[in-house]
Formats: structure tokens, sequence, C-alpha cells
């Protein structure tokens, strides 16, 4: 993680909202309120740093399962693989960018209770955005800080 995982990316005054989009039946924008009116987990994660060692923070937020599900993703619900083919790309103000599948958040595949965190060791996210959190991931260079787009992409239904 090259910034500050608290570090804010936007104008003084200004509410950082994140724009969830793609193959979604309820696309929306959320604000880091949006995401304390969702059920919230909290993850202590140690991050091993290149540069700067082990870091530890807490975090508090939704799952981004939880979140895209209420979305409306467009799979078929009747086909279990059919959400297989789905991939989540996730940026942030700061430019970073991460992809995940589907499988790895779902919970009857990978579970991995990946978050979208709405404070930082108890400190609130409102005006720097929502991060992502892979609790899970040893380093944190799939950690993004400043969330503002999280694209759901299904159209990878036929390869031949």
């Amino acid at each position: 993680m090259s910034q500050s995982l608290s570090a804010a990316g936007t104008t003084a005054g200004t509410v950082p909202d994140l724009a969830l989009t793609g193959d979604l039946s309820r696309p929306a924008r959320l604000t880091v309120p949006d995401l304390f009116s969702r059920p919230q987990h909290e993850s202590d994660v140690s991050f091993e740093c290149a540069t700067s060692g082990i870091r530890h923070h807490r975090f508090t937020g939704p799952l981004l399962h939880d979140v895209l599900v209420s979305a409306g993703p467009r799979f078929d619900l009747t086909r279990r693989k059919d959400r297989l083919r789905f991939l989540i790309a996730v940026s942030g103000a700061d430019g970073h960018h991460a992809l995940l599948s589907w499988a790895e958040i779902d919970p009857g595949f990978g579970r991995a209770r990946v978050l979208l965190a709405a404070s930082i060791d108890g400190t609130r996210l409102d005006h720097a955005g929502p991060q992502l959190v892979l609790p899970q991931d040893r380093c944190g260079a799939r950690h993004i800080s400043g969330i503002n787009a999280v694209r759901v992409d299904g159209g990878y239904g036929s390869w031949e």
C-alpha cells in the first residue's frame, strides 16, 4: 500500500461515493454512511508490507458479497455455477485497481470475508471513502483506499 490507509483523496467538504455498476439489476451510488446502515463486520488484519513491515489494523464495514447481492447481480440463481463467470473490478480514487472473482466472495465457494470498510481503527472514513479489505491476503497489495467504483461483469458466458 503506497498511501496511508486513511489518507483522504477528496476535496474538503465533499463526501465521496462509490458507484456499483455492471451486470446488476439495481446499480447504486453508496457513501460511507450508506455502508454503516448495513450489517457491520469487524476484522483485525495484519498486512506484510515490503516497504513498511507488518501493519496491524481493525476494519469495520459490510461484506462486499452482501452489498453486491443487494444490488442484484444478473446471474441465473437456478444454475449454481453461473455465478462463477462473474468478475468484480474495484477502483480507487488514487488509481489503484483490484480484480476478484465472484467465487472468491461467495459463501457457497471461497467464502472470503472481503469488507467494504467504513472505518479503520475506530476512525470513520466518511471523507476518505471506503476501503477494500481482504483479510486473508498476507500482503496488502489488493487493499484499495478511497474506492470510487465497483463493477460486476459476467460477460464471459461463452469462450468458443
